[in-house]
């Protein structure tokens, strides 16, 4: 990934990495000449409604409930600031930098689509808020994602002022307008729509969403992984991963969790120790035997989402919007609704694989099914707990996932003296799919230790190319089979070879590219 490489911004929609790149990896950004062009013509159509007598939302009226109101030219300027000023009503925890920087690339995105009417110097002002690394502290409650994220897009603008609070390149929380100063970054006076026009989107949510989904690919990968080595640790069989098998059922992620999962236990020798006909068991649980098809449905619950993503990222999000033909017309394009049901889809995806690790892991430390390793992989039983509490630990995470995977959007909450009488919920669905992206992450983690301690005790009889380059490459940082030792550190250790994808990258230097 080149993060020092500019990202284009245009009137194109952006790309998944794109956006990866400059929300967590702080790449550049440019405004190109096209997007220059667009707004200057739209900001035009602006100023021309902004001078004739007719009324215009957002131009020369007040907002929501206020619509009614006719704005007189000499107070737009302070219609426009009173705006900003009062939507920046962001309360609770200061959300991700990653999250914030998604959010400020998407809006200018929109803007250089040129269907908001902001002028080309507002617009500079947030291009260089990100190249100069400032980031307005935006706040976790304030959202209802409709119209759209106003409150955390309001911190924003906010910034784009002159005002509020922000974090410079460094993270120090900063007062916006001498940071700015700093950097040599002019705050501007924002004009006639232009407070509307920054604040009026659905991009915290849809930052979310395109960071969810790059890290589920991941996870995805990783939990195919997780999944062979608890097979190949619990003496299950890859007969039923056949791809003919599978193709009885020709869901598409399926068909690639299981092929990951054959690449990955191709050519075992814990596998052929048991092939001797001494084995009596005629098919394995469903945790082991049904991996692929919960993997599977999880695959293609986020190629839905990433559908929906991708129509969102080629989105022009605002209201009113400014047409090709120079109409300016009202619209209702802000309502989060379709960002918030993927968004609640992928936190039940995630639940469920989180759910089935955690049944593979229990399985492993129960002498009842663990088909001959030691009580809770203890080195001394009963003086030793071995992994029993890292289980509890997995528990409670996937405990918390299903709480998690309960849907934000089916709710909804009427504001605006009932004019915004039905909110999608999207931000907040967003919030809790990044707590239940952490908690799978976790999960994992602890399945991936639990299963290369078992097939360390499982030697003489040596693991698949492909799960024993992930052990080996654990064991770099955690250690093997012994007596107990202070877990914690061990858990972290291997949430970090997770989150990081060493896990995945040591998998595929000896099998190849995972699905």
């Amino acid at each position: 990934m080149h993060d020092n490489e500019v990202v284009a911004v245009g009137p194109e929609p952006l790309a998944f990495e794109d956006v990866v790149r400059v929300a967590r990896y702080n790449a550049p950004v440019r405004l190109t000449d096209d997007a220059i062009a667009e707004m200057a013509a739209s900001r035009g159509r602006i100023e021309e409604l902004a001078e004739g007598d007719t009324p215009a939302y957002g131009v020369s009226t007040g907002f929501g409930a206020l619509a009614t109101r006719h704005i007189d030219p000499s107070l737009r300027a302070r219609l426009q600031r009173s705006l900003v000023r009062s939507h920046a009503a962001g309360s609770g925890p200061e959300v991700e930098t990653e999250v914030t920087r998604a959010m400020m690339l998407l809006r200018l995105r929109t803007l250089a689509s040129g269907h908001t009417g902001v002028r080309p110097a507002t617009a500079r002002v947030l291009e260089s808020l990100l190249n100069a690394k400032i980031t307005p502290v935006v706040h976790e409650y304030g959202s209802l994602g409709c119209s759209g994220d106003l409150a955390p897009l309001s911190h924003v603008a906010l910034t784009i002022m002159g005002e509020g609070v922000v974090r410079d390149a460094y993270g120090r929380i900063r007062q916006a307008g001498e940071a700015l100063k700093e950097c040599g970054i002019e705050p501007v006076e924002l004009a006639a729509k232009e407070g509307l026009a920054l604040i009026n989107g659905t991009d915290g949510m849809l930052g979310m969403l395109v960071l969810a989904l790059g890290d589920l690919t991941r996870l995805l990968r990783t939990a195919d992984i997780t999944a062979a080595m608890s097979v190949e640790a619990l003496l299950g069989t890859d007969y039923v991963f056949a791809a003919d098998l599978q193709a009885l059922r020709p869901h598409p992620g399926q068909a690639a969790a299981a092929a990951n999962m054959r690449a990955l236990l191709a050519g075992s020798g814990v596998m052929a120790s048991h092939r001797d006909g001494s084995c009596t068991r005629v098919q394995d649980a469903y945790s082991l035997r049904c991996a692929p098809q919960v993997a599977g449905a999880a695959r293609d619950t986020m190629a839905h989402a990433a559908t929906v993503a991708s129509r969102e990222l080629a989105s022009a999000i605002d209201n009113p919007v400014v047409l090709a033909d120079g109409r300016v017309e009202s619209n209702g394009n802000f309502h989060g609704a379709p960002v918030a049901y993927v968004l609640d889809f992928l936190a039940i995806a995630v639940a469920d694989l989180a759910s089935i690790s955690e049944r593979r892991t229990d399985r492993m430390l129960d002498v009842a099914r663990s088909h001959g390793l030691p009580a809770f992989l203890a080195d001394d039983p009963g003086v030793d707990s071995g992994h029993m509490i890292a289980q509890y630990t997995q528990a409670a995470v996937v405990s918390e996932l299903k709480r998690l995977a309960a849907p934000a959007s089916v709710d909804s909450i009427p504001s605006s003296a009932m004019q915004e009488d039905h909110v999608s919920m999207g931000w907040s669905a967003g919030r809790k799919l990044r707590r239940a992206v952490d908690g799978l992450t976790r999960v994992l983690a602890v399945e991936l230790l639990t299963a290369a301690r078992a097939l360390d005790l499982r030697r003489p009889h040596e693991p698949a190319p492909g799960t024993g380059a992930v052990v080996r490459a654990l064991r770099e940082a955690v250690a093997g089979p012994g007596p107990d030792r202070f877990l914690a550190p061990e858990i972290e250790a291997a949430v970090q070879l997770v989150a990081d994808g060493t896990v995945v990258n040591a998998a595929e230097s000896a099998v190849g590219a995972l699905a």
